[in-house]
């Protein structure tokens, strides 16, 4: 199976995505095998702007039809943004995970954490890895 996740993203063993933008913040969602894994999103719990939040720290939970996931930081900081358009439309995690489906922004403490997460291709070896 070739790998939808894009290579210009980190990614974390726990199934979330971070991704450096321009300004130096850090944006966090789950992947699309996360998304895949839970099948339909119905709530999803964000932290509060302003938290300080640890690297693999507990951050929300998202809930599908399914499933309860945890939702962890895939780096330390500062929580700047979250998602609100997601309590409305939470069926974005599901069909723009990469996109429109972004959970939070983060101030990071330190950006070169960002090195010690997968990228798309050991996280795609991980996902295989896991069992069935």
């Amino acid at each position: 199976v070739m790998s939808q996740d894009p290579d210009n993203l980190y990614y974390a063993a726990t199934h979330e995505w971070a991704r450096l933008e321009a300004d130096g913040s850090v944006t966090v969602g789950i992947t699309e095998h996360a998304q895949q894994a839970l099948g339909d999103v119905m709530y999803v719990e964000l932290p509060l702007v302003g938290a300080v939040v640890l690297a693999a720290g507990f951050t929300g939970i998202v809930e599908s039809v399914k499933a309860a996931s945890d939702i962890y930081a895939p780096i330390a900081g500062m929580v700047l943004a979250v998602n609100d358009a997601l309590a409305d439309t939470p069926e974005q995690i599901n069909e723009d995970p990469y996109g429109a489906g972004w959970f939070y922004r983060l101030k990071p403490e330190e950006p070169s954490q960002l090195n010690a997460l997968l990228n798309a291709e050991g996280y795609a070896s991980a996902v295989a890895a896991e069992p069935q």
